[in-house]
């Protein structure tokens, strides 16, 4: 997706605006856009659209777009759907750059939103207008005072301009963003609800907005992953530029998840999914609402790439607010740190104990001024700190300008300060975040923030993944026809044969030997009788035959076993399953976990867009817990995890493998052997699209 633009002056910074459907009704949101408009006194000329009215809030009204003196630059459509379409055909017509459709009633299967939706995407393709929405409140720009929006937060005297960039695809989160800024004392440059994203997208209109010099970060509030293309573009091209985009996303329970079938789909759930790719995309992905503002200054202090949880230092002045901070820390995934021995020793030339844990309690010495920065000084300084977290007690409330004047001249440091403020102090609160230091009011949002922004990968070029036909259909197949795609990603299976039933004589591979039923058609063998274990010779291999075939009888009589897989047993000192699919959003995914019967009960694996290096697959795999226990756990058996990450990379570069191209595998169990023996694996599922 090239970085065109053309249409961005028009969206947020228009120098004439219609508005169609605009009414006198106070509180409706007919009204608001042209209220708001000279409410905060944009310079802009406005051209109010009602056939029915002469006047609107006492200005000239134009019956028709088409009688309007002049083509104006952005238009908001604040009808129902039928009439908006009529509207954006009008806009078509007209050659308007940009037009925004607050109505719903567009998205859906139901005829009549089949039908609305068909008439504006042919709109659209026939002609240059781009189109925000529909199901979007707006935009504004605040450092133009152009609030072209419905949303009831906007009729606030404060609009407060700033330099972050908001885009969401919820038009009431636009609302709570704006106050709760205006509160933290936060700015924004321009604030835009994508609503349905029919033409332009959240992804497209950020990557437009990444050149604007009045623009320095972005907050986005997500609900979906869609065009998920245009988002990664926008994110690789604001890390190129140290922008640093900070997102919340909906959806994290699992009934949000829409789970399929197999085990690969029903872990790599759509949370995980938009956990893992807006980490690879360097997005700092927060959980919490108030840290998808207040994490703004700590991402700018913060490059992507760091890619690991953050070592941080904590000193406080209440050992009770200290202890919050550390126990969020650890419940996030940041690891709370303790100083080193030098450092200890320093901070005793000071006359600070540092005590034998994570967190530095200075309540004994009081908020002295010399001791807090002196403190600061040393921590920030000390090379075992990714960050540190500054506590003020109650005094911060009280004393603002003394509690905080020590962590206001520690921030120019090297090393980030953020500052956990224990009580409802909103003047320490702003003097620290009018300095650039991100300040937090409660120890979940601080952790939180931390936790998101060190994690963040550097994001790299885009891989050369191979699409499916748009026609095709997906096609299993069976599992010795599955080792042989995998093969060609070099991925090694236990060594096995398909004999026909009719031509069993000996064993044909080393005993012991596992005997399988081998059908596309059947996904989970076991469930039909379909596996003998321990076969050890020819007469065993003819009886595990026969008892797989009326076994199946019994279930599937409709099923033909006329072949079986004969495998060579083998063994390891763990399992883990590879999985690997397509997104419908985010595209190509990989996934390790462990293996066996139980892996979607336990939830423990690792998802990354695929392909993945062998080294990113070794973060991967460590992030499982289940394979700490092969990796040097108390004495236990090591595996070889470096072969596991070869494997799994393997399997990730299932993504760019063609003839025909790779619908999903599953690859469970692989068994993880001991160092240097490598892995294997001894079932496999692999579906491909058929044109």
């Amino acid at each position: 997706m090239s970085a065109d633009s053309g249409f961005y002056r028009a969206l947020t910074d228009p120098r004439s605006i219609a508005i169609v459907g605009a009414s006198n009704t106070p509180g409706k949101t007919t009204s608001r856009p042209l209220s708001y408009l000279r409410r905060h006194g944009w310079a802009g000329e406005v051209f109010p659209v009602n056939p029915t009215r002469d006047t609107v809030a006492g200005e000239k009204a134009y019956p028709s777009l088409h009688e309007l003196p002049r083509v104006p630059d952005h238009v908001l459509i604040v009808t129902g759907a039928s009439a908006a379409v009529g509207a954006v055909h009008a806009c078509a017509e007209l050659g308007v750059p940009v037009a925004t459709v607050i109505a719903d009633g567009f998205v859906g299967q139901e005829p009549e939103s089949r039908y609305l939706r068909g008439e504006l995407t042919e709109i659209l393709a026939g002609s240059s207008l781009r189109l925000l929405g529909p199901s979007s409140l707006g935009v504004a720009n605040l450092q133009r005072r152009m609030a072209l929006t419905g949303n009831a937060a906007f009729a606030d005297d404060a609009l407060p301009a700033g330099d972050v960039f908001v885009a969401s695809q919820s038009g009431s989160a636009l609302g709570a963003l704006l106050s709760r800024g205006a509160e933290m004392g936060l700015g924004f440059a321009s604030m835009v609800s994508t609503g349905n994203e029919i033409d332009l997208s959240l992804g497209e209109i950020c990557l437009a907005a990444v050149d604007d010099p009045q623009v320095a970060s972005f907050a986005l509030f997500l609900e979906n992953l869609t065009h998920a293309e245009h988002l990664a573009a926008f994110a690789r091209a604001a890390a190129e530029r140290g922008k640093p985009v900070v997102a919340y996303k909906l959806g994290r329970s699992d009934a949000a998840a829409e789970l399929a079938q197999s085990h690969t789909g029903a872990l790599a759930g759509d949370d995980v999914v938009a956990e893992s790719f807006l980490r690879s995309l360097g997005i700092a992905r927060v959980t919490t609402f108030e840290a998808l503002l207040e994490a703004q200054h700590l991402a700018r202090r913060v490059p992507a790439g760091r890619a690991r949880a953050p070592r941080v230092g904590v000193v406080s002045t209440t050992g009770g607010g200290g202890a919050m901070i550390v126990d969020a820390l650890a419940a996030r995934g940041a690891v709370p740190t303790a100083p080193s021995a030098d450092t200890a020793a320093t901070l005793a030339g000071l006359g600070v104990d540092a005590g034998h844990g994570a967190l530095i309690d200075l309540t004994l010495a009081g908020t002295q001024y010399a001791v807090i920065k002196g403190v600061l000084d040393v921590l920030l300084e000390a090379p075992e700190f990714d960050a540190v977290v500054a506590v003020p007690g109650s005094s911060a409330r009280f004393t603002p300008e003394v509690s905080v004047a020590p962590i206001i001249e520690s921030a120019d440091r090297s090393t980030p300060l953020a500052a956990f403020v224990v009580p409802a102090a909103p003047d320490a609160l702003g003097l620290l975040r009018a300095k650039g230091i991100s300040a937090f009011r409660t120890p979940e949002s601080c952790a939180d923030a931390l936790a998101a922004v060190f994690v963040r990968q550097a994001p790299g070029a885009p891989a050369a993944v191979v699409a499916p036909p748009a026609d095709a259909r997906t096609s299993p197949l069976d599992e010795a026809e599955s080792y042989a795609v995998l093969e060609r990603v070099g991925v090694p299976s236990a060594p096995h044969v398909v004999v026909p039933v009719a031509e069993l004589a000996d064993l044909p591979v080393p005993a012991p030997a596992a005997v399988k039923l081998v059908d596309a058609a059947v996904g989970h063998k076991s469930e039909l009788g379909g596996v003998v274990l321990g076969v050890a010779d020819g007469p065993e291999l003819a009886r595990a035959a026969t008892r797989i075939r009326v076994s199946v009888a019994e279930r599937r009589p409709d099923l033909a076993v006329d072949r079986v897989l004969v495998q060579q047993m083998v063994s390891g000192v763990a399992e883990a399953l590879i999985g690997f699919r397509r997104d419908p959003d985010v595209g190509p995914l990989v996934m390790v976990a462990a293996g066996g019967v139980l892996t979607e009960l336990y939830r423990d694996r690792s998802v990354r867009p695929a392909p993945v290096t062998p080294e990113q697959a070794r973060e991967m795999i460590g992030e499982v817990v289940a394979f700490r226990a092969v990796d040097g756990y108390r004495d236990l058996p090591r595996g070889d995890l470096d072969a596991l990450a070869e494997a799994v990379s393997a399997v990730s570069r299932l993504a760019l493998l063609d003839g025909p191209a790779v619908a999903e595998a599953e690859l469970n169990p692989v068994l993880v052997r001991a160092p240097g023996d490598g892995v294997v694996a001894v079932d496999a599922v692999v579906s491909v699209y058929r044109s």
